[in-house]
């Protein structure tokens, strides 16, 4: 009899389980219901915002296994944060031994970096063996992707209309050598607006100065030949950066930022402004009706507006507008770029093969990235509550 009863028992456990599924078929008009209604909600971008709001605050608030901790181990928790302090002080030296290193090593990359300029400008004529090199151009277009290519060729077409006529004995240097560059380059070619290209066929180099003592940082100069725009025959754009952890959050330190830039003044030859333009706009009288046209001055996009930044309050804590705190960032981000890629590598990012690595690392970045997500939403997890084995990937 217990034998019938157990199996009576399963039986009915069966049958309780078919029958909750056929009560959840029999529900779906209803759950399809809702989740329209939810649906609905979230196209409705204050209701996506505000749900964007409470899930972002609850990113990595404490579980409580840190409170329940006992004292003495709380105690050993502080001391394990001033060993940290202490790593993280060196580690800032570390990152000042590094700048005053590259202003060591500058003076060697210079010497090179001159003949490379000479070269571009058609100052110097390379010889048989300074040519000499263990590939040629079509290997190198090969192995270039098919986007890297597309962009490449777009832009030698609006180029050969202007060499086209001449001879080759009078093709001087490499022909729009840091243009191309700017245009090859996303971040720079959404900089440069069309007219601001003929003055960009006359920029011959562009260098960096680094700077350790007494503010580290650095200066981008970009040289010019004389032109019909302006008489400058150098512009600069000067990058301070801070190797300091802050006071108030010492473990937010990373290494060096960039914390203000500081332009230059573009002396524009008259009527050859390219960072404002002239509107025409009709006004009309309150009382009398009468319709005037009156022309004024507004600023206009150009890649000479690289020149003229936002400023940067000196007090650290002084608040910034979003608006001005994102054309900041994308400032030192292109002037990060500028100096830690495109100089010393100019004729890579000329040729595309530079693109073709940085595209390789984003999509590097982005795999991690996708890893990683999550892996930070509760930093006081307690331990006890993981249930799955970690792989072990030692053989």
């Amino acid at each position: 009899m217990a034998d019938s009863t157990e199996k009576t028992a399963l039986v009915e456990d069966d049958h309780e389980d078919l029958s909750s599924g056929e009560e959840e078929d029999g529900d779906a008009p209803a759950n399809t219901d809702k989740a329209n209604v939810a649906a609905s909600l979230l196209k409705d971008p204050a209701v996506l915002a505000a749900l964007q709001g409470k899930l972002g605050s609850m990113v990595g608030q404490s579980s409580g296994y840190i409170q329940s901790l006992p004292p003495q181990v709380k105690r050993r928790i502080k001391s394990l944060k001033k060993i940290q302090l202490e790593s993280t002080r060196i580690e800032a030296d570390f990152y000042k031994e590094v700048q005053d290193l590259e202003c060591r090593y500058q003076k060697l990359y210079q010497p090179l970096y001159e003949k490379r300029t000479q070269i571009v400008k058609g100052d110097h004529e390379p010889t048989d063996v300074e040519c000499e090199f263990p590939s040629d151009s079509e290997d190198d277009e090969a192995e270039l992707s098919q986007e890297v290519k597309d962009k490449k060729a777009t832009i030698e077409d609006e180029k050969k209309e202007e060499v086209k006529d001449a001879k080759p004995e009078d093709v001087k240097g490499i022909p729009s050598f840091w243009l191309t560059i700017f245009k090859n380059v996303e971040m720079l070619a959404e900089m440069v607006q069309e007219a601001d290209e003929p003055v960009l066929e006359k920029l011959d180099d562009v260098t960096v100065t680094i700077h350790s003592k007494p503010q580290m940082g650095f200066t981008i100069n970009f040289h010019f030949q004389e032109n019909d725009y302006f008489t400058n025959s150098v512009l600069q754009k000067e990058y301070e950066m801070k190797c300091e952890p802050m006071e108030d959050d010492p473990f937010s330190f990373e290494g060096p930022e960039i914390i203000k830039c500081k332009g230059c003044t573009i002396d524009w030859k008259k009527g050859k402004n390219l960072t404002v333009k002239t509107v025409k706009k009709k006004q009309k009288h309150k009382n009398k009706g009468n319709v005037r046209t009156i022309t004024k001055q507004v600023k206009a996009d150009s890649f000479f507006n690289f020149f003229d930044p936002p400023q940067v309050p000196d007090d650290p804590k002084a608040e910034v507008d979003e608006e001005t705190q994102a054309l900041l960032t994308a400032d030192f981000e292109i002037g990060h770029y500028i100096n830690e890629r495109i100089v010393p590598r100019a004729v890579l990012y000329f040729t595309g093969e530079a693109l073709e690595e940085d595209s390789d690392y984003d999509e590097e970045d982005s795999e991690e990235d996708s890893d990683e997500e999550g892996s930070d939403a509760d930093p006081d997890f307690d331990p006890k509550d993981t249930r799955e084995t970690p792989e072990c990937h030692q053989q």
